[in-house]
């Protein structure tokens, strides 16, 4: 079965280029192409897409706002943000809204593709070291996170220590065969770690654990 993709971007020739590139994709179709965030929202909810790749500035509702309306909706819709360099002040903010990630503009398409199928599968884009960077350096701002009815310490007071650990290098932005060779555990034990502190953490994907992990002190910035 194809992955729906629906392209949101108030550049045509951004969308252009992408749709150009997915069509010529087996296993990925276009199922449609917005040029706002309330179009974005309209068609996510007609078309069913499974990924949506989000830009953030928009005329009217910027893709932030649409982000948190199509992920709190009832279908498993999954979100990646389109960002530029530039625009990274927003990307935690994205996040927080629900998103699973966010692509560069300036990525080969190949690699954005690739970032379409790892969604898609229900990962998140944390892997890249841009990612990491930009993750590390605005879930350090405690001022752009809305308030939350629990405290961050509060939610994690139930996971044993070895859990913790597992976090803090998740929030370090470590894979799992990373995480594997630093904690002399299997890839396998490091995935079982990974689904229990989702549950438990009632965390829609890893992005959310890293903000976590950052919100709760078990990661620092470095100074």
């Amino acid at each position: 079965m194809s992955i729906r993709v629906l392209l949101v971007d108030d550049q045509p020739l951004v969308r252009a280029a992408l749709e150009m590139v997915i069509s010529g994709t087996p296993g990925v179709e276009v199922a449609g192409e917005a040029g706002t965030g309330r179009e974005a929202v309209r068609l996510a909810e007609e078309l069913h897409p499974d990924v949506v790749v989000m830009d953030i500035r928009m005329p009217g509702m910027d893709g932030i706002e649409a982000t948190r309306l199509i992920t709190a909706g009832p279908r498993d819709t999954r979100v990646v943000v389109l960002t530029t360099f530039d625009d990274d002040d927003y990307v935690y903010a994205a996040l927080r809204a629900g998103a699973s990630g966010f692509l560069v503009k300036d990525m080969a398409l190949d690699d954005i593709l690739t970032a379409i199928r790892v969604v898609a599968a229900g990962d998140a884009l944390i892997a890249p070291s841009v990612t990491r960077r930009l993750i590390a350096e605005f879930a350090g701002r405690p001022e752009t996170a809305p308030s939350a009815p629990a405290p961050a310490s509060r939610r994690i007071s139930g996971i044993t220590g070895r859990e913790r650990e597992i976090l803090t290098l998740i929030g370090r932005g470590l894979s799992n065969t990373e995480i594997a060779a630093e904690s002399v555990i299997s890839v396998a034990t490091v995935k079982t770690y990974v689904t229990r502190l989702l549950a438990k953490l009632d965390a829609r994907d890893r992005v959310q654990l890293v903000i976590l992990a950052y919100e709760t002190g078990l990661v620092t910035l470095p100074r």
